[in-house]
């Protein structure tokens, strides 16, 4: 199966974004087809590069250079300092990308980082962030975040929400819609047949029967029963402190946690450099590095490409798994 290649983003200008895009030109032989989509005078002096005008020109432009399809932006690209005439820039590209993608162009959306706050200076974007704006790019409002490397796939039910108020976001409702998208998205995009989620508690030792917080009883495993009722290989709420070493691992392709840090620190925990970001429940694939902008060393010429392989090499995966179409 030949795929289309990935379309990636260039994300915040200021950040490290093009220079990992500069690195993975070097990696090539290790990537998937890909382009980049952003403005060549932002790239690190250097960088091999070639013009392209269609996706179709990215597979033969890798030999020679790093394949861009420009698009251009007011300005500089100053390392570390946003400038608010690029905003709008970034989320042109975000868009753009998708809609290759939709069209089958691109087999895939693969998003460097941007920088929220920039966005909204610059251009008053509405969206929290990435996965909320692509989600109204698709029309939906119900998507997942998941986090994955090699040892784990971790998926937070709440995200960006201040830890006070996860226990009132934690409804029914919503643990449901994410055990739903998590189960649909390994089988279609990761070859599941029958996944098996494992359902962390919101509590020390999941409740403990009550002692320590009530959610787990009143709703977590009645919840947990109905799907093992109808056939789901879905089990907990198991006490998060003891689900994430080796062993526990290996019973489960993927972990269901209850808020943002119960999910990312394992992942950053066991593979830092490496962790993936994955949108689930979207129309189309996308992936992305699972780290910022990292303004404190951009232009220096250290960021680390190893995330944003993997993303790629994911997002080819993911394409594969759905029949090229992305």
């Amino acid at each position: 199966m030949t795929l289309a290649p990935i379309a990636l983003t260039c994300g915040e200008p200021a950040g490290v974004g093009l220079e990992i895009a500069a690195k993975l030109w070097a990696r090539r032989a290790e990537a998937p087809a890909f382009f980049l989509i952003g403005d060549p005078l932002h790239l690190p002096e250097g960088t091999p590069f070639v013009v392209i005008n269609d996706p179709t020109e990215a597979g033969a432009a890798l030999a020679q250079g790093l394949p861009v399809l420009p698009h251009h932006f007011d300005g500089p690209r100053v390392p570390g300092v946003a400038q608010t005439a690029h905003a709008q820039g970034v989320i042109d590209v975000i868009a753009r990308a998708v809609e290759l993608t939709t069209s089958g162009a691109a087999s895939a959306v693969c998003t460097l980082p941007i920088h929220k706050k920039a966005l909204k200076d610059g251009a008053g974007l509405a969206f929290p962030g990435h996965t909320e704006y692509l989600a109204h790019l698709a029309g939906q409002t119900d998507v997942v975040m998941m986090l994955a490397c090699d040892e784990l796939r971790a998926v937070p039910a709440t995200i960006h929400i201040a830890l006070a108020d996860v226990p009132k976001a934690l409804t029914p409702e919503l643990l449901r819609a994410t055990i739903d998208i998590t189960h649909a998205a390994l089988q279609r995009d990761f070859g599941l047949d029958a996944p098996r989620i494992a359902i962390a508690g919101l509590n020390p030792h999941a409740g403990e029967g009550g002692a320590m917080g009530r959610e787990e009883l009143d709703f977590i495993a009645p919840l947990v029963a109905d799907y093992r009722a109808r056939g789901f290989d879905v089990f907990g709420p198991l006490p998060a402190d003891t689900m994430f070493h080796a062993a526990a691992r290996a019973r489960y392709d993927t972990a269901i946690c209850m808020y943002h840090d119960q999910a990312l620190i394992p992942i950053k925990t066991i593979d830092f450099a490496g962790g993936v970001n994955v949108t689930l429940g979207l129309p189309f694939i996308r992936t992305s590095p699972d780290h910022g902008t990292a303004f404190d060393i951009a232009g220096k010429g250290i960021a680390d490409e190893t995330s944003t392989l993997n993303a790629l090499r994911m997002a080819a995966q993911m394409a594969a798994a759905r029949g090229g179409n992305g």
